[in-house]
């Protein structure tokens, strides 16, 4: 009976089993969920856990600066560590209510300090060899890097909304996001201020690629209101679900076995060529996969 609580549990803790992988449900949550219940207990904060995490991950970034395997396996250890701290943060915020605005930006910037570190470790390693051009190679490599990220949390977040609503969703939008930031004082609210005006421009960002969307959810609102039919939130989910699993790939999980795996064989420069490859070519496809729907859609709709 126990065992059967603690599953029910569990899978509170998560966002959907739409949108998990099978690392994350397998190995990721259910480690993530026991530190939520430690935390839990310590009264510890996810903003906190979450602060903890980008130690850890930034300390796991400066190990991979050594070509020392012991090192290579300790920074190895310490970015999973991170991750579970990572998933740890949002299920502790689920299994408690305390979820908050800052904690969202704060935790999709944890993984920003953790990929920078990395990077600008890996390019001081390999500059004695590879002089400048490991820099730029990473530069452009990272202004990808990001927009695979934003694109896969943007996708899995409007998978959320139609499969939950707004309450299991953290879609935003950027008009919302000026308008905030114009209400907030410099004075008064620096910290909060600063954090949505990185914010305001990241989900812009976002819907500047999906102009696809952006006309059929205007569609929606416009004909539906808050009241969107159940059908077509269904069809919507079966239309979305096989793109989650380009949304995972994107995320962490593959792209850390490739780097994981070109740094234990001491060639951490094909990391970077994996990214802008086959990671490249992922985005490509779902974002005109997610746009062509989207386009069908709104035509059935008007």
């Amino acid at each position: 009976m126990e065992k059967e609580i603690r599953k029910m549990e569990l899978e509170a803790s998560l966002k959907s089993l739409d949108t998990e992988e099978f690392i994350d449900i397998h190995f990721y949550r259910p480690i993530g969920y026991q530190w939520a219940l430690f935390f839990k207990r310590l009264g510890i904060t996810p903003n906190t856990v979450t602060v903890a995490s980008i130690f850890l991950g930034v300390a796991a970034g400066i190990l991979f600066y050594f070509e020392d395997i012991k090192m290579t396996l300790c920074g190895i250890f310490l970015l999973i560590w991170a991750n579970s701290y990572d998933s740890a943060d949002g299920q502790l915020a689920r299994l408690t209510g305390q979820k908050s605005e800052i904690g969202r930006i704060l935790d999709g910037v944890s993984g920003d300090f953790w990929f920078i570190t990395i990077y600008a470790c890996i390019c001081l390693r390999l500059t004695p060899e590879w002089g400048i051009w490991i820099w730029l190679l990473a530069a452009i490599t990272g202004l990808f890097h990001s927009k695979q990220a934003a694109m896969a949390d943007y996708y899995r977040n409007i998978h959320l909304f139609f499969l939950k609503g707004k309450a299991g969703s953290e879609l935003d939008n950027s008009v919302q996001q000026k308008e905030l930031f114009k209400s907030l004082s410099w004075k008064n609210d620096f910290v909060r201020k600063l954090f949505i005006f990185f914010y305001k421009n990241y989900t812009a960002s976002q819907e500047q690629l999906t102009p696809k969307f952006q006309l059929l959810f205007n569609s929606i609102k416009e004909k539906y209101g808050d009241n969107i039919p159940q059908t077509f939130r269904d069809e919507f989910r079966t239309l979305s679900k096989p793109l989650m699993k380009y949304t995972n790939i994107l995320s962490f999980n593959t792209r850390v076995i490739a780097l994981f795996i070109s740094l234990l064989i001491d060639e951490p420069w094909i990391y970077f060529v994996f990214e802008l490859t086959v990671l490249n070519i992922l985005l490509v496809y779902m974002i005109m996969s997610h746009e062509s729907f989207c386009s069908r859609l709104n035509k059935k709709i008007s």
